[in-house]
């Protein structure tokens, strides 16, 4: 029996799909085939997706597989009551999201984001004799020690600095110097010149990082957020950062996506905006590939899946 998979066109938001169907082209008798959302799907035991659709859930569908690492836009309940389990790809964006990081962590120690701005116009000003700094000794705190998170921590212990963290589970992890719970996330986040939040979007992070925990950060502190729109309050976010309680904050990802051209993280020179990029590399089909192609080995001899969320 011929094993079809699709390949979801939303793909097309992070990297065409065609190029995900070559590694993905087997020898066993599976087929791989690029589909839409109509009766496309209904030929398909598999579907590799970007997007979520309520078609998905009629289509007769086994098995689905988010390209990204978050899943929160999934309604688990339905998937699972329909038996179609639902695997996402966690564990492969640590390095790229590290990188991205302590790029922001540069850019706003080495005033490099003010640079690009004012060199558009042709202006040629140094800074404030004490506004540039090293990373070295500075504090950040990762909010989130998973893939991501860890990814982080392990590029700021490298260059020097001092990293704590906040889990559940308050267990070590390497990098880290001292971790703390969710309860103590205030004072974890209170002597921090970094925050990073790299926690999933759950009901329990939905709004983590709101009024209490940004009034806890000093006032020379940056937010980073390379999780999801809905982990930080924004309007708390602005609110400091327009009373100057808050040094900046650089924003990959947003409660509304793409960014509306009226939203005030634009115009403001403080803020770093990155279009939910912080994951991107030109090897990221590669590695849903890797993933894919092992879910659908184990699909086809009836065992247990990797990165199974329901």
């Amino acid at each position: 029996m011929t094993f079809t998979l699709g390949i979801h066109e939303s793909v097309d938001l992070i990297f065409p799909p065609t190029v995900l169907r070559e590694p993905l082209d087997s020898e066993d008798g599976s087929e791989v085939r690029v589909v839409g959302s109509g009766t496309d799907l209904e030929a398909c035991d598999a579907l590799v997706t970007f997007a979520y659709e309520d078609a998905f859930l009629s289509a007769g569908l086994s098995w689905i597989h988010s390209i990204q690492a978050g899943v929160d836009r999934f309604p688990f309940d339905e998937l699972e009551s329909r038996g179609i389990r639902l695997t996402n790809s966690t564990g492969i964006h640590g390095d790229a999201v590290g990188e991205t990081v302590l790029g922001y962590m540069i850019q706003f120690a080495r005033r490099l984001h003010r640079y690009r701005d004012r060199g558009r116009d042709g202006e040629w000003t140094h800074p404030a004799w004490d506004e540039p700094f090293t990373l070295a000794g500075e504090s950040l705190c990762v909010v989130g020690l998973g893939t991501l998170g860890r990814g982080i921590a392990a590029r700021a212990d490298a260059c020097g600095m001092d990293v704590v963290g906040v889990r559940r589970t308050p267990t070590p992890v390497e990098h880290v110097r001292e971790v703390y719970t969710p309860a103590e996330i205030e004072t974890a986040v209170a002597d921090a010149r970094f925050v990073a939040v790299a926690t999933p979007l759950t009901e329990a992070t939905r709004g983590l990082i709101g009024a209490d925990v940004l009034a806890a950060m000093a006032d020379d502190a940056y937010l980073l957020n390379v999780s999801r729109g809905g982990v930080v309050d924004e309007a708390a976010l602005l609110e400091e950062l327009e009373a100057d309680r808050l040094a900046g904050a650089a924003l990959d990802v947003f409660e509304t996506e793409p960014l509306p051209e009226d939203s005030p993280f634009w115009d403001r020179d403080d803020v770093i905006v990155t279009p939910h990029a912080a994951a991107a590399t030109r090897d990221y089909y590669r590695r849903i590939a890797d993933l894919v192609r092992e879910n659908r080995r184990r699909a086809i001899a009836g065992e247990s899946l990797v990165n199974r969320v329901v």
